[in-house]
């Protein structure tokens, strides 16, 4: 694309572009990305495992319920405020923890945080980012965020990152557990990938810095065993909340909060770790169920539309999360490209919300979805 201003990493090429972007519908960024992401990069971020059967069931899914329109509700200008883990929000969508997210942009993660923080949105951080904890925190200017924790094999490990959290402040950590070993990712093999920029949050410690390794050698040096006493572990160690990520089933829903879940995470990793299971969304309604209300409920995987956020929660959830196209507005628009994204989701959902008669996003969770099959 003409006009690029471009860094170069260790000959990885970085997009360093701040701008605004005209959005018309989040599905366009993904072919727009391809042409300035490095063809690795690209990979990792868009690819699935396998065959890629479950990520595309993800998008597929949301066909699967239907909104019902209601009129002369007498409402207008719906309020997309919310409230989650005792944090006020402008908005129920936020954005996922998505590792190296300098592999689309110069600033990664600081953007990232920059961009959430104009829309008054959470930004969950990676173990695996491209900047620090207290670098992307700093960023934020003090807006909320959770980090994401990849269990390391050694806990002194572990400690060093969930000390480095509660200092930079954020207000809760995400648990990691359907990653125990790496999807098995096509498109990382045939690029014979392997990371150009070091994860920052592993340079200080035993873990080396990530350069040079494929996701699968960094998976390698994860915790493969993770138990109940895993959660309990982290939440007496920090004395935050908990959140446990990758959970699809009610049992397992369950057994997370017996062990001192303060939340739970539906989400398949965007179909990048078990192919062949089912879309988050088509188990988002019974894992609500049997939690009814105990904790709240985060889901993601293949949202991509305001509907699909309504769905999402009038099944259960209580945050929505997007990933790959705040990536992609990243790599194309840096911190204003991550807040053109969010502020074109949010529009789209307030049409929603208008035309199915939701004034609150309260309303929204008590919305009734149909189930036709066409």
């Amino acid at each position: 694309m003409e006009g690029l201003k471009m860094a170069i990493v260790n000959g990885y090429k970085q997009n360093e572009n701040e701008k605004a972007l005209d959005i018309l519908n989040l599905d366009q960024l993904e072919a727009q990305a391809k042409e300035i992401i490095p063809t690795g990069g690209f990979g990792y971020i868009a690819g699935g495992s396998e065959d890629e059967w479950t990520l595309q069931a993800n998008r597929r899914a949301f066909t699967h319920k239907q909104i019902v329109p209601r009129a002369l509700t007498n409402i207008e200008k719906p309020e997309l405020d919310t409230n989650v883990f005792g944090l006020p929000l402008k908005t129920p969508i936020f954005m996922v923890p998505a590792a190296a997210q300098g592999l689309a942009h110069a600033k990664g993660e600081v953007d990232t945080a920059k961009g959430l923080a104009a829309v008054g949105g959470l930004m969950a951080q990676s173990t695996y980012s491209s900047t620090s904890i207290a670098d992307t925190a700093s960023a934020g200017a003090g807006a909320p965020q959770f980090f994401q924790l990849y269990m390391s094999k050694d806990w002194e490990f572990n400690k060093s990152l969930l000390d480095e959290a509660k200092k930079a402040g954020v207000k809760g950590i995400i648990l990691t557990v359907d990653a125990t070993v790496d999807g098995y990712r096509e498109a990382d093999i045939v690029n014979n990938f392997q990371f150009p920029i070091p994860m920052a949050n592993l340079t200080k410690y035993s873990e080396g810095d990530g350069q040079g390794k494929g996701i699968a050698e960094i998976y390698a040096s994860a915790a493969q065993k993770i138990g109940p006493d895993d959660v309990a572990r982290i939440a007496d160690y920090t004395d935050l909340p908990v959140i446990v990520k990758g959970i699809e089933s009610p049992e397992d829903a369950l057994y997370a909060i017996g062990a001192g879940a303060a939340g739970i995470y539906v989400s398949n990793h965007g179909g990048r770790q078990l192919n062949g299971g089912p879309a988050s969304f088509d188990v988002l309604a019974d894992v609500a169920r049997a939690v009814n209300g105990k904790v709240p409920i985060i889901f993601d995987s293949g949202v991509r539309r305001g509907s699909d956020v309504f769905k999402a929660l009038a099944s259960g959830a209580d945050l929505v999360g997007i990933g790959r196209p705040v990536i992609y507005g990243l790599a194309l628009g840096g911190a204003q490209g991550v807040q053109s994204v969010f502020e074109h989701l949010d529009h789209e959902l307030e049409i929603i919300m208008q035309l199915a008669g939701t004034k609150t996003i309260a309303d929204v969770k008590k919305a009734k979805l149909l189930n036709i099959h066409y």
